[in-house]
């Protein structure tokens, strides 16, 4: 008989975190919020107070929660969020913060000035005048904070940077990196940030043993790789990959995709794919791949042997 996992009882599971994120607008809030969802936090954003009770019924949810409310949301008060948290607090398996974006009211005022945008306190006033309106009403929040953060010197990549340092959990934060292959017959992969193209290398589609195999086979790999080209070019690639990822993850991107593409996207581009998310993953990294035309061939051949007609060229 089969055994499966069950899922621990709600007493044996770690509390889940609920990050309440608040402060005057234009303090970063959007920043903070898209941080943490990209830190795995499910995220709900302008959430009416009113609202809580029923976002919460029944048993803690798996994900840890980042839940953005300001004094733009409907049903909004200072004491009424306070009391929220405070409710929450002394609730069995939760374990709340209330994360105040603090700011100075003359970067908040140049902020909507550079901006042109209307204080939603103040629409068809000075931003100054809802600002300071603002700063009045959140008082009471800002006091009750359980982490505050300035944001008046922070760029939002500084923003994020500290919010990954504060909330993240452990194993997380750290970029997650697609590999895939493609066709060019087909375009570019959607959301590509680095492409490489690889039709330059020796094509196994003239090989007649080879060209209904596609580059996960050992075979098609090493006849790739015996062109003089491949060895150098494989390299580069590795050491450009070596090179950027750890400057990516400092300027706080949460998500990369590299491409490789052929004519068919069967032979040297899925070799390529296969080579680097090795390497990725030898190195530590969060790593996925993907073959798009080999996936869509099996769909269209419903996991039927490959058509030669849909290999590379």
């Amino acid at each position: 008989m089969q055994s499966h996992p069950q899922t621990p009882p709600a007493q044996d599971r770690p509390p889940t975190r609920v990050i309440f994120v608040t402060g005057p607008s234009g303090a970063g809030r959007s920043t903070a919020i898209n941080a943490l969802e990209d830190l795995g936090f499910e995220a709900i954003d302008n959430l009416p107070l009113s609202l809580l009770p029923r976002l919460l019924e029944g048993p803690p949810p798996d994900k840890p929660l980042a839940l953005g409310t300001d004094a733009r949301n409907r049903d909004y008060s200072a004491t009424g969020l306070v009391a929220a948290v405070d409710r929450l607090a002394g609730t069995a398996g939760y374990a709340p913060d209330l994360l105040y974006l603090d700011c100075a009211a003359d970067v908040l005022q140049r902020r909507y000035s550079e901006t042109r945008r209307r204080h939603p306190l103040a629409p068809d006033a000075d931003p100054a005048q809802g600002i300071a309106q603002e700063l009045a009403l959140l008082g009471p929040v800002r006091a009750r904070a359980t982490v505050l953060i300035d944001t008046s010197a922070l760029t939002p990549h500084d923003l994020r940077a500290e919010i990954t340092r504060l909330f993240a959990p452990e194993g997380a934060g750290r970029l997650a990196i697609t590999v895939t292959s493609f066709s060019y017959r087909r375009g570019l992969p959607t959301g590509a940030d680095l492409v490489f193209d690889c039709r330059f290398l020796r094509n196994p589609h003239w090989d007649p043993a080879l060209k209904p195999q596609d580059g996960r086979a050992p075979g098609v790999q090493a006849y790739i790789a015996a062109d003089d080209r491949f060895a150098p070019f494989r390299d580069k690639v590795t050491d450009l990959a070596d090179l950027l990822l750890p400057a990516f993850e400092a300027e706080g991107k949460s998500h990369l995709t590299i491409a490789f593409g052929c004519t068919g996207g069967q032979h040297r581009s899925v070799a390529m794919t296969e080579i680097l998310a090795a390497h990725l993953a030898e190195a530590g990294w969060p790593v996925s791949k993907r073959h798009r035309e080999v996936e869509q061939r099996r769909l269209e051949t419903g996991g039927a042997a490959d058509r030669p007609e849909a290999t590379d060229r």
